[in-house]
């Protein structure tokens, strides 16, 4: 039964073959290799750019502490925790640095484990939405599911995320995950697991948070260092609320809204996006989302060079482009229903 199930999973449809040829097709040998190439001095300058937010979103409210710096500094930080997760998602593919050893480690520090999650329980459940993007067995579908949508509904998510209700259900999943209850999902699956004994659930989540609790330690002592622990509440505050707004229309715009969700050609949405929508919604270049889905091994700062490859080559011409975000919401609101009277 066993070799029969696994024969069943490797005869699933998925879409890797498409995406390795039509890469080739577009584009030469020569091409393919120098996007492929990774620095890790820009590796590093990726990630510090992200951190040097952080770092001033609390030193804005550190030096003038008012509610409207708190508002601005909380937006800033759900951006680039956001930004965090896309670090993890890079160095999942090993796409940032040269060394698989390197991807891990700035994967987590200064991506993963401040958000409480990990470069090791993301990567396995990360490729199989590679594989089946778009597909029944896509992981991710419970993301970018439910849209477009009416302009209340729309409201009630962006309400639910700012105001706790998404984060805290999400964090108690995550918790759930990170112990043994759940299986890994970042897409709302919930997936049971065989329950063990209490003793065996603790040591699974010693395992899975000891990385996302040091790192949070470490962050809250810089913060005491300069004098400011309760800065770190900014943190906290930003994972339950500015960070699920940021990620909900990130997510949107990857996949959302799409006609033939199934077509590898489509299913897949890059964005442009201003200054404002970079820092919001799309850190690190998250927005190039159709080059990630073409070659998704790519360095993340090698998209743009990529992107203009493919629109030279008329990949967009059946592909998916938007001009930007606000489009992108647009496209999410369904119009209201005109009314004939007689």
């Amino acid at each position: 039964m066993a070799a029969r199930q696994s024969l069943n999973s490797k005869m699933k449809p998925s879409h890797a073959a498409w995406y390795s040829q039509t890469i080739r097709d577009l584009l030469t040998k020569e091409e393919i290799a120098r996007i492929m190439q990774k620095s890790d001095t820009r590796g590093l300058l990726e990630i510090a750019h992200t951190w040097a937010w952080i770092a001033g979103a609390f030193a804005l409210v550190g030096i003038w502490p008012n509610p409207l710096t708190v508002l601005v500094a909380l937006f800033i930080l759900g951006g680039k925790q956001l930004a965090c997760a896309i670090i993890m998602h890079d160095c999942a593919h090993n796409a940032y640095f040269t060394s698989p050893k390197l991807n891990n480690f700035f994967g987590n520090w200064l991506g993963g484990y401040p958000i409480l999650h990990n470069v090791e329980q993301y990567r396995p459940y990360h490729l199989e939405h590679h594989r089946y993007a778009g597909l029944t067995d896509d992981p991710d579908l419970s993301l970018t599911k439910g849209y477009p949508t009416t302009f209340i509904s729309m409201a009630r998510k962006f309400g639910r995320d700012l105001l706790l209700a998404t984060g805290l259900k999400g964090h108690l999943g995550i918790l759930m995950i990170h112990f043994g209850y759940l299986k890994y999902s970042v897409g709302g699956l919930v997936i049971r697991l065989r329950q063990q004994s209490l003793t065996d659930h603790l040591l699974i989540g010693w395992q899975n948070l000891r990385g996302p609790l040091a790192a949070n330690l470490l962050l809250f002592g810089l913060l005491w260092a300069c004098g400011q622990p309760t800065l770190y509440m900014l943190w906290i505050s930003a994972l339950l609320t500015t960070y699920n707004f940021s990620l909900r229309v990130r997510s949107m715009a990857e996949h959302s809204m799409i006609d033939e969700r199934e077509d590898p050609h489509k299913n897949s949405r890059t964005t442009y996006a201003n200054w404002l929508e970079r820092m919001l919604f799309a850190p690190h270049h998250v927005n190039y989302h159709a080059e990630h889905h073409l070659l998704m091994a790519a360095p993340p700062y090698n998209y743009p060079k990529l992107h203009q490859l493919l629109l030279e080559r008329g990949f967009f011409a059946q592909g998916t482009l938007e001009p930007g975000y606000a489009a992108v919401l647009r496209k999410s609101i369904r119009p209201k229903p005109i009314s004939i009277t007689t």
